[in-house]
C-alpha cells in the first residue's frame, strides 16, 4: 500500500485498477493519503474514478470470454441457476452495473453483467456513474474531514 502512495497519481491509478478486478484490494486509503498530503483534489477524484471504472470493465470483458458449458462443467452449476441467474440480470438491465462498486459482490456483477452480454455502452455507463459517485463521496468526506483535523 506503502508503496503506492509513494508512486503518487500513478499508484493512486494502479490502485484504483486493481481494486476493481478480482483481487482483495483497497484503494480508498491511497486516494485519502494523496489528498491529505495536498495532491490535486479533483484530478484524484478523476484518476481513482477512471482505474476503478477500466478495472471492473476489464472484469466485465473477461465476462464476455466466458462459455455456458465451461461454467456448468467446471463450476457445477446447474443450467437452472444459471438461468434465474439471467433472468434477474436481464429484468434490471445494465442499470446493476452502477452497483459495481459495493465491496464483496461488485466484481461479481461486472463479470456476471459480461458474461450475460449486457449491453457494453450502457453498463460502461452505469458502472463509471456508481464508481464516480463512490469515489466523490469518499474524497469529499477525506477533503472535509481534514478542515475539522
Amino acid at each position: 500500500m506503502e508503496s503506492f502512495v509513494e508512486w503518487g497519481y500513478i499508484g493512486l491509478f494502479l490502485a484504483s485498477f486493481l481494486a476493481a478486478t478480482v483481487l482483495p484490494f483497497s484503494s480508498e486509503i491511497v486516494l485519502s493519503l494523496l489528498i491529505s498530503n495536498q495532491y490535486n483534489f479533483a484530478l484524484c477524484l478523476a484518476l481513482a474514478t477512471f482505474g476503478n471504472w477500466l478495472g471492473g470493465m476489464s472484469s466485465y470483458g473477461l465476462g464476455r470470454l466466458g462459455k455456458l458449458r465451461f461454467i456448468e462443467k467446471n463450476f457445477r452449476i446447474k443450467p437452472e441457476k444459471i438461468n434465474k441467474t439471467k433472468s434477474i440480470i436481464d429484468s434490471w438491465g445494465s442499470i446493476i452495473a452502477f452497483f459495481c462498486w459495493l465491496p464483496i459482490i461488485g466484481d461479481p456483477l461486472a463479470v456476471g453483467l459480461g458474461f450475460f452480454r449486457t449491453n457494453p455502452l450502457s453498463v460502461a455507463t452505469w458502472m463509471f456513474l456508481g464508481k464516480l459517485m463512490r469515489y466523490f463521496i469518499w474524497a469529499a468526506i477525506t477533503f472535509f474531514g481534514l478542515s475539522f483535523w
